[in-house]
């Protein structure tokens, strides 16, 4: 998994994971609930051994959606709040929306108001994952 340099020194991609292994990533996002911590998107493509596109961001992110929608059948807290973007850490436009759809809220998506409600999201997850052994 993950890059290597040619001759060039431009580099190439080898094989990852796929972007769309539902239990590769939420094995990847529940390390990171057990350690408290959120995740950027490029960060969790780099550990799945892919470079950032935006393609490969919206791939992850249908990834994401079915991940929640069987943790949600299962009970169990959102792992796509800890996915978040490098520049505010907070998660991206789908994530929004899909809040919108589902919690009703209706806040602002940057900013102190958004961080909050984030952390809050976060904070479930942190706590539920924190508490099962690996």
């Amino acid at each position: 998994m993950g890059t290597m340099r040619d001759s060039h020194g431009s580099f190439d991609e080898l094989p990852g994971t796929p972007i769309n292994d539902v239990a590769a990533v939420r094995t990847l996002l529940i390390k990171a609930a057990r350690e408290r911590r959120d995740v950027s998107y490029a960060e969790l493509l780099m550990e799945l051994g892919h470079r950032f596109t935006r393609p490969k961001m919206r791939a992850l992110c249908r990834t994401l959606t079915a991940i929640d929608e069987a943790g949600h059948t299962a009970r169990e807290p959102e792992l796509a709040a800890l996915v978040v973007r490098e520049s505010d850490r907070l998660p991206g436009q789908g994530w929004w929306v899909d809040k919108l759809h589902r919690l009703g809220y209706e806040g602002p998506w940057t900013g102190k108001e958004a961080q909050a409600f984030v952390r809050r999201r976060q904070k479930l997850a942190f706590d539920y994952w924190g508490k099962r052994a690996g």
